[in-house]
């Protein structure tokens, strides 16, 4: 049997490639690289983040060093929800502090449409945010 290591992560999705698909972004944004990030979407990407509508590779970049500026110590744990064909949906939670220190669990889901090369071409995310104190987190930076 073929190890997500060894298996291209493109439609269709199988559990293993689609769990693989949400490791590699869950690491991937985990980095806080705005850069890697934006490789694992088409040039022509289509996203919906909360109220936000844009598309391309540029936007993502933009949108992404916004986020980061602004969501501080980001944290992101994702897991797979469903998946089908060209298809995966996740939930995920991530945890964040604002420039007053004031910490936030964010919980969303997010549905995500790939092209025949794995790239994502549509990604449609919906959150909430909930205030939380220090000692409920659950997600932490690891130390350098």
């Amino acid at each position: 049997m073929a190890t997500p290591a060894t298996t291209k992560l493109v439609p269709p999705f199988t559990e293993e490639t689609a769990r693989a698909k949400v490791k590699a972004a869950e690491e991937a944004w985990n980095s806080r690289d705005p850069i890697r990030v934006s490789l694992a979407y088409t040039e022509d990407s289509e996203w919906r983040n909360r109220g936000e509508f844009f598309k391309g590779r540029e936007a993502i970049r933009e949108f992404l060093t916004r986020k980061w500026q602004s969501e501080l110590d980001y944290r992101l744990m994702k897991e797979l929800w469903c998946y089908t064909g060209n298809r995966i949906s996740v939930r995920f939670e991530y945890e964040w502090h604002d420039s007053a220190g004031q910490w936030y669990r964010t919980h969303g889901n997010e549905h995500w449409e790939f092209d025949d090369d794995g790239l994502m071409r549509r990604r449609d995310m919906s959150a909430n945010d909930v205030p939380i104190k220090h000692e409920y987190r659950r997600y932490f930076v690891p130390s350098s």
